[in-house]
């Protein structure tokens, strides 16, 4: 098992601590590294796609320059990774990609329409990638978490959701989510790795799993929601839910 962050220093602990062969450098905007990443790797069955960080904001002023950053990470990297693994694991026959979405990359709200632009296309590039690479023995599989309490949050690049016309919905809307987790708190990171471990455990030894997976209570909510109502009664639930009076 091979653990990988453009900072190496932060999963050193992974390799004495949870079976990790080796932490190697890797950043998925760069092809080059990837190319080193793949010679440090050698032969890889299962890659988990989960670099991507958040830029959110009201459409009318986020930065171009941020979006663009924000899509060559969260879905040009997945690109780049599926693009360099796949030719390995096609000529073997077998072999697994977990792309790590987002229940956005089901279901948008305000200030998150460009991060649930990238997993939107993710998701959609998964359904590509389950057609094309099934028959060569490939496996996708999409991992939909809802909010966990990692250091995501804090990595969040804000563009005028905070400050006056918008800033009174941001209030609404954060104070609104923790509704659709019942008022728990958010679960850890543990949860997702577990299930995509299991996910991984399924699609190795064959046997059938659903290709997506929401994560976490809100996640389900939100995505069984939005599949169950039409757009107007999905609407006026989820503002129910939230509080939402904007």
């Amino acid at each position: 098992m091979v653990a990988t962050a453009r900072n190496v220093d932060t999963i050193t602990d992974l390799v004495a601590d949870h079976g990790v062969t080796a932490a190697l450098h890797l950043d998925v905007t760069d092809e080059a590294s990837i190319r080193n990443c793949m010679t440090g790797a050698g032969e890889i069955d299962v890659v988990v796609n989960n670099a991507g960080f958040e830029v959110a904001g009201p459409v009318e002023l986020v930065p171009l320059e941020d979006i663009r950053r924000m899509f060559e990470v969260n879905y040009f990297g997945v690109i780049r990774m599926v693009q360099a693994f796949t030719p390995r694991m096609r000529h073997r026959g077998h072999g697994v990609f977990v792309n790590v979405s987002s229940a956005a990359g089901r279901v948008s709200g305000p200030f998150n329409g460009f991060y649930a632009g990238t997993k939107h296309a993710l998701e959609a590039l998964s359904d590509s990638m389950h057609y094309e690479l099934g028959h060569f023995g490939i496996r996708t599989i999409v991992i939909e978490p809802g909010a966990i309490a990692t250091n995501f949050q804090a990595n969040i690049v804000h563009s005028g959701d905070r400050t006056p016309p918008y800033d009174e919905l941001r209030e609404q809307w954060d104070a609104g989510a923790d509704n659709l987790r019942g008022g728990g708190d958010r679960p850890g990171p543990d949860l997702v790795a577990g299930v995509i471990a299991d996910a991984i455990d399924d699609a190795i030894v064959g046997a059938p799993s659903p290709r997506r997976i929401p994560v976490g209570e809100d996640a389900k909510l939100a995505i069984g929601a939005s599949r169950s109502m039409d757009d107007a009664e999905f609407e006026a639930t989820m503002r129910q839910v939230l509080n939402l009076t904007w």
